[in-house]
């Protein structure tokens, strides 16, 4: 399956995800708000031009808002952790490392630590981004900080599962020349 085509898919299977499934699960909707659907972005593949990455973030947040009826708040969140995402892969990945020889983020390409580093970082970004675009209609400083930790803390068992359960299999180049 072509790289287009599996992210199309992914595109796709995480915007239903997010909107029919996680966003309306009613006891954790008023403090803590299950997101997953970030986890498309950071799965996207390593050689992916920085303005194609950000403008696919974009794109993606702003298809989820269509569907949750949001004003731009996800397409904020999304662009920013597109943009922030090439920064962290080159720094937590040496430069002969995975990048060269794997074609997108996993556990497999980058390891444990630095992979659920990634994630972490990134998560930690996403949440509070959002919740702070959210937080200036409400304006209290406990809620904001609760809902970053509690979100980012469901959050982030959601993308362990995921990465448990959806085992990407990798594929390696063969010549990196």
């Amino acid at each position: 399956m072509s790289n287009f085509l599996r992210n199309t898919i992914r595109f796709v299977f995480f915007i239903l995800l997010q909107a029919l499934v996680l966003h309306r699960i009613p006891f954790l909707h008023e403090s803590i708000t299950p997101y997953l659907y970030y986890l498309f972005i950071i799965w996207l593949p390593f050689g992916m031009n920085r303005g194609w990455l950000t403008f696919t973030g974009f794109l993606f947040g702003l298809t989820l808002d269509y569907f949750l009826d949001t004003p731009g708040l996800h397409a904020a969140a999304c662009t920013l952790i597109a943009y922030i995402r090439p920064f962290l892969v080159n720094l937590l990945i040496p430069q002969e490392g995975a990048e060269q020889s794997h074609t997108s983020p996993s556990i497999r390409s980058m390891g444990w630590a630095p992979y659920f580093t990634l994630v972490l970082i990134l998560t930690i970004l996403h949440h509070t981004y959002l919740v702070f675009l959210e937080w200036l209609e409400i304006g209290s400083l406990w809620y904001f900080f609760s809902k970053v930790l509690a979100t980012s803390g469901v959050s982030m068992l959601l993308v362990l599962l995921a990465e448990l359960l959806f085992v990407r299999k990798e594929r390696y180049r063969t010549n990196t020349a």
